[in-house]
Parts: structure tokens; C-alpha cells; sequence
């Protein structure tokens, strides 16, 4: 294991709050790194100096006065804040993109077909319709001209 992924390990394992697993990990690598163990062993030595010191009793203001600093503090801003006003719009634009991918993904159905008997003849006498000098030259009050087969 590199030295660096054991760093954030080295804490954990001397206070005793590791798990089994790095525990064994972190024991396997001091036998191997010597940086490491030198490290350790810097890290014992100024918690075993600070055990020594003698502990101090806060005074009685002294909640007061650390709440009172920290109201005075400004409040910081985060990334997201000025990007997105509120989590009701975030969930509200994400609820709309769900559901524009979801209407998208959906197959296209074809409309029913609307119209009558009659319609459906008129169509299929469409070409007929189409012949423009039968048109040009129809007059209702005189008989039709006899179809060619």
C-alpha cells in the first residue's frame, strides 16, 4: 500500500479507532516503510508530550462568548446557492427533465381515422378528380362523356 493512501490512516490507527482490517494493513506496511514509522513515531511523541500538559478548565463565559463570535461571523455562501435558489426548483426541474425523457422514450401512436363511408369513396375516386380536362369542360346540365376502359 503507498504511503499516501496510509496517511489518512495513521490517525485512526494510533487512537485506536481502526478498523480490524486497516489496522492489519497499516501494522503490514510499518514493517516494510520505514517514513512510516518514523512518522508514527513523531505522532506518539507529541500526543504522549500533550498528555502531560495539564488540563484547563474553560470559564463559565466562555460558551457565551464562542456563540456570540460565531453569530458575528458571516455566513458563507456555497457553490450551489447562487446556482440553483432553492431544493424545491432543483426537484422541480428535475422532476420536468424525468418526465421529458420518459414523453420522449413513449412510441408515437397514430391518430384513428376519422371520417365516413362516403369519404373513404370519395378518395378512392380521386383520380378522377384529377383529370383536369374532364373539369374544365364539365357542365352539369349535359350527360357525362363515356369512360375509356
Amino acid at each position: 500500500m503507498s504511503c499516501e493512501r496510509m496517511e489518512g490512516r495513521l490517525v485512526a490507527y494510533l487512537d485506536g479507532r481502526a478498523k480490524e482490517s486497516d489496522r492489519r494493513a497499516v501494522e503490514a506496511h510499518l514493517v516494510d516503510c520505514a517514513a512510516c514509522r518514523a512518522r508514527v513515531e513523531g505522532f506518539q511523541g507529541v500526543w504522549n508530550m500533550l498528555g502531560e500538559l495539564p488540563e484547563h478548565e474553560p470559564s463559565p463565559a466562555f460558551d457565551a462568548r464562542l456563540r456570540a463570535r460565531l453569530a458575528t461571523e458571516p455566513v458563507r455562501q456555497g457553490f450551489w446557492t447562487g446556482v440553483l435558489p432553492s431544493p424545491r426548483f432543483a426537484l422541480a426541474v428535475t422532476v420536468l427533465a424525468v418526465f421529458c425523457v420518459w414523453l420522449s422514450s413513449r412510441p408515437m401512436q397514430q391518430p384513428a381515422p376519422v371520417g365516413t363511408e362516403a369519404e373513404f369513396r370519395m378518395i378512392q375516386d380521386l383520380p378522377v378528380l384529377e383529370n383536369y380536362d374532364v373539369l374544365s369542360s364539365f357542365d352539369v346540365s349535359q350527360p357525362a362523356p363515356p369512360q375509356k376502359d
